[in-house]
């Protein structure tokens, strides 16, 4: 006759984590993502000291998008301004949804969706890192500092700047332009919600890492080939870093593992799994 094994979980053992747990674990994530950025910061402060190199670099990269045919940024903005409050608009969306977006979708995946936000942490924090060498690297003056090529430095025209007018002052390095995280952190931010929500809407969010890209190309702070650049470094991270790849025996994420104490058929409600059936 077939044997029966049933079993269920024990009070007290292998419990979810209680709230305060999960309080210290999201503001043990908040820190480290704090520190990840502060690092970063001050990488790009101490590349800040290379204008000469990032002039030469801007001259060195104009020539290759022309040898590659890519398309006037200039001649892109000068159809966009002639649009009312187009600009106006692009330069809001430039400085207010960046990082706010980034640091609220970041948050939501740690709170709900933590499987996945380990995975969203770690590509972000790649992303950064090779951002930073980038900038240490090659470091590149943006289209806003070359009028005589005819880009416009629209949030200066329009008093919206988040940079100093001299880009000597001021705490943010003005040539770390390549890569463009503002592009590489949107195309990440709509892959993991694409991935993480199931609503026949989440593809809208491929506008977000559209939208920036043109908008960063519109207010002239970016180059076709810092935001190009920036996908392509993002998107071997997106697969390297995702959760779906599991293998076929792995439980399902968020599924705990009880013990597999015997109870008698009594017991009430259990989960009953089969070993092996014999015949006498």
């Amino acid at each position: 006759m077939a044997q029966l094994t049933l079993c269920q979980p024990v009070a007290g053992r292998h419990a979810l984590p209680d709230q305060r747990t999960r309080v210290k674990r999201i503001v043990r994530e908040i820190a480290l993502l704090a520190v990840l950025f502060g690092v970063y910061n001050l990488g790009r402060l101490i590349s800040a000291d290379h204008a000469g190199a990032a002039f030469e670099h801007a001259a060195e990269l104009r020539n290759l998008q022309g040898r590659l045919g890519l398309p006037s940024e200039a001649q892109v903005q000068q159809l966009a301004v002639q649009i009312p409050d187009l600009a106006r608009a692009a330069n809001r969306y430039y400085a207010s949804v960046h990082f706010p977006l980034t640091a609220i979708v970041l948050l939501w995946l740690l709170v709900r969706r933590p499987a996945e936000y380990v995975k969203a942490r770690w590509a972000f924090a790649s992303l950064t890192g090779l951002a930073l060498i980038g900038h240490l690297v090659f470091p590149l003056a943006p289209p806003r500092m070359f009028p005589q090529y005819g880009w416009i430095d629209t949030a200066q025209l329009l008093g919206q700047s988040v940079y100093a007018a001299n880009a000597d002052s001021g705490l943010a390095n003005q040539f770390a332009a390549m890569p463009s995280l503002h592009v590489g952190w949107a195309f990440l931010v709509a892959v993991f919600l694409i991935r993480t929500t199931r609503s026949r809407w989440r593809w809208l969010w491929i506008a977000h890492p559209v939208v920036t890209f043109a908008v960063v190309v519109v207010t002239a702070n970016h180059y076709w080939l810092d935001g190009l650049i920036a996908i392509g470094l993002a998107i071997p991270l997106v697969l390297i870093f995702d959760s779906r790849r599991v293998s076929r025996d792995s439980p399902p994420a968020g599924a705990e593992q009880w013990p597999t104490d015997q109870w008698s058929a009594g017991g009430g409600a259990v989960a009953a799994s089969s070993s092996s059936a014999r015949t006498r």
